[in-house]
């Protein structure tokens, strides 16, 4: 069995705010790339429920956080679509990405 290894880098103010992260993902070749922003889900199989960590740093913008969390709805509803083959409930969620477009005023 092959293992392979994801990891984040976090440098914290004297606060614990999170003034840099990076990220490196060897096997598709991404190395120290830096970030502002992560949203990290796993599955608790035992107490079935997600678990999340959710960061950004200071200079992560308002109108940045908007578009992330759009991008991450549009990605949530084909992941949705691949895993369940629902395809009904993957384009509501796909639908409600243009909402919160529109409602974010990131899509006019």
């Amino acid at each position: 069995m092959r293992k392979t290894n994801i990891s984040v880098e976090i440098e914290l103010d004297e606060n614990h705010v999170p003034e840099t992260m990076s990220w490196n993902a060897p096997d598709g070749g991404v190395n120290n790339e830096a970030t502002k922003a992560m949203l990290l889900s796993v599955w608790d199989d035992k107490a079935k429920e997600a678990l999340r960590i959710d960061l950004w740093t200071k200079e992560m913008t308002q109108d940045d956080m908007k578009r992330f969390f759009h991008q991450i709805f549009i990605s949530m509803a084909s992941s949705y679509q691949r895993a369940t083959d629902e395809e009904d409930v993957a384009q509501k969620i796909a639908e409600f990405a243009e909402e919160f477009a529109y409602a974010s005023k990131i899509k006019g």
